[in-house]
Order: structure tokens, then C-alpha cells, then sequence
């Protein structure tokens, strides 16, 4: 990606925020890893694996710094570092990897994860204790189900503690054996309180994750490649629905999938912008809703 593709996308985005009237915008679904660990997950993504399901070209593999960069070049004030375990015994590791990263990187949001294992309370009391934020469940790739009894000491301790989970757990893009709303149904009925942060806007369930944010008063949801071209080819959000979202804009956040997107960052944001939901809606999604959620001074 050369400087001048660089500048132009900054040029898109500086245009957005200023439509807005924002200096700055918070993500919420950033992604940064372990080199090795993120060069699997590239070729997976290069290999449209069983969990991707169709051609998606990751726009940004530059190294670490210079993505860190990139964020900051679109004037991100604060973004994530998502990692999320697929086999027991990764997640001390990659809570470690994260810690010292946030420490390396003032700018990230403090980040952590867990797997269904024994050891998943004493590895999200540890996180915790090292100062973590916001948590990444990935149903889809850990294949384990959300209500598993590994996990109840979990959940309680993050409803308790009110830390978000961004959680990936609709059924996109290719459904998986936990995925979709009916297991995450049963999970806020046992932890109604629990922060739950619904990546993607639940697609392709949009609305049934709505509902879940209609009755659950912590529900939020994030906007993760949502109104896409690359996303509405497949799964489109129904527009029958966009007055609920409308009405949840003090619960939506901004979430993009950084690096790990097939388009350019802007093209995510101009996205939102073409949903039609309006400036005030946008300027908490983007930037408000979060910094309130994070207490960003």
C-alpha cells in the first residue's frame, strides 16, 4: 500500500469526522496478535477457509507499527487488540501478549479473551488483574458453547465487574455449532446483567440480536463490516430493521475488523454513513457511545 493510498483514505476519513463534527473516532473491533498467530490467520483468510467461506483479501498486512500508524494516521483514539483462542491452553498466553502490548501501545484498549477450559476463571482473574478492559469471545472459531459450566464463574465475574465481551455470535460468515441467538439467549438469562457486546450486529440474525438488545438493558452491539458492499452481498441487513437500530443508538459502537478487512478502513465508515440513521446517531456510534462505555477522558 503505497503513501499516496495511504493519504487518500485519511482524506475519506478526515472527511467523515468532519461531517460529524469529530476530532477523533474510538473502534471497538481492532484486531492486533502475535506475528506468527496473525500470519495463520492471514493465510486462513488467503485460503477463504471453512470458517470464511468465500475470497477475502486482507487489506492491511503491514507490520505491527505501521498499522498501529495507520489507526492513528484515521485519527483512532483508542482501538482493541482482539485475540481469541481456538484449542484450550492459548488463552494465558495471548491475555500475556495482550498486557504487553497495551502497555507498549497507551492508544489500545486493554484486551483479553478465554477458552471453555478449567482453567478459564483463574485465566480471567489473572486478566483482570493485569488490567484488562474489554474481552473477545469468538464463538465461531472456539466452537464452544457460550453456557458451557467451565464458564459460569466467568460470566458471573465479568457481569459483576461490568467489563465488556465483544463476542462474536451470529451465525456469519458460516454458521458454526454455538453460533447464532438462541445459545446467547440462554446465556443473558442466567447473567441478565452481563456487558455483552455483540459483534457484527449479530449478523446474519440481525434482528433476533436486536431483540436480545431490546430486553437486555447492557446489551450493545457493534457495527463491525456491517452495511458493507462486501457484507450485503451476502448477508444485507434488513431495512424493516433500521428503525430499531435507530432507536438503540445510545448501544451501538463503532467496530471495523481492522486489519482483517477486504476494503479500505473509510469504505466502513462512509458504510454507516449510507444507512441513513443520521448525524447524531453516527457521531455516538463512533466516538460517544464508547468513550462513555470506556470512560475516555
Amino acid at each position: 500500500m503505497t503513501d499516496d493510498v495511504l493519504a487518500a483514505q485519511r482524506a475519506r476519513v478526515d472527511a467523515f469526522r468532519a461531517a460529524l463534527g469529530l476530532d477523533h473516532l474510538v473502534d471497538v473491533h481492532t484486531h492486533f496478535m502475535p506475528p506468527r498467530l496473525l500470519a495463520k490467520v492471514w493465510a486462513y483468510f488467503a485460503a477463504a477457509g471453512p470458517l470464511v467461506g468465500r475470497d477475502w483479501g486482507v487489506a492491511y498486512q503491514q507490520e505491527e507499527a505501521e498499522r498501529v500508524a495507520i489507526l492513528r494516521g484515521f485519527r483512532v483514539r483508542a482501538f482493541t487488540s482482539l485475540l481469541y483462542p481456538h484449542k484450550p491452553g492459548m488463552a494465558r498466553s495471548l491475555n500475556d501478549w495482550a498486557a504487553d502490548f497495551a502497555a507498549r501501545t497507551p492508544d489500545c484498549l486493554h484486551s483479553a479473551t478465554f477458552f471453555a477450559e478449567p482453567s478459564a476463571a483463574d485465566d480471567v482473574r489473572r486478566a483482570l488483574a493485569q488490567g484488562a478492559r474489554v474481552f473477545k469471545c469468538h464463538l465461531q472459531v472456539g466452537g464452544f458453547d457460550p453456557n458451557d459450566p467451565l464458564l459460569d464463574e466467568v460470566w458471573g465475574m465479568l457481569a459483576d465487574v461490568g467489563v465488556p465481551v465483544v463476542t462474536h455470535c451470529g451465525s456469519g460468515p458460516v454458521p458454526a455449532a454455538y453460533t447464532g441467538p438462541a445459545p446467547v439467549a440462554a446465556l443473558l438469562a442466567r447473567h441478565p446483567r452481563l456487558r455483552l457486546v455483540v459483534a457484527h450486529l449479530g449478523g446474519p440474525e440481525y434482528e433476533e440480536f436486536l431483540d436480545l438488545a431490546e430486553r437486555y438493558g447492557r446489551v450493545m452491539l457493534d457495527t463491525t463490516m456491517a452495511f458493507t458492499e462486501f457484507t450485503e452481498e451476502a448477508a444485507p441487513f434488513p431495512r424493516r430493521a433500521l428503525p430499531r437500530l435507530g432507536a438503540l443508538g445510545d448501544r451501538v459502537l463503532l467496530g471495523t475488523d481492522f486489519p482483517n478487512i477486504p476494503y479500505p478502513y473509510p469504505a466502513a465508515l462512509e458504510a454507516l454513513g449510507a444507512a441513513g440513521l443520521g448525524t447524531d446517531w453516527l457521531r455516538a456510534v463512533c466516538h460517544d457511545n464508547a468513550t462513555h462505555l470506556f470512560a475516555l477522558s
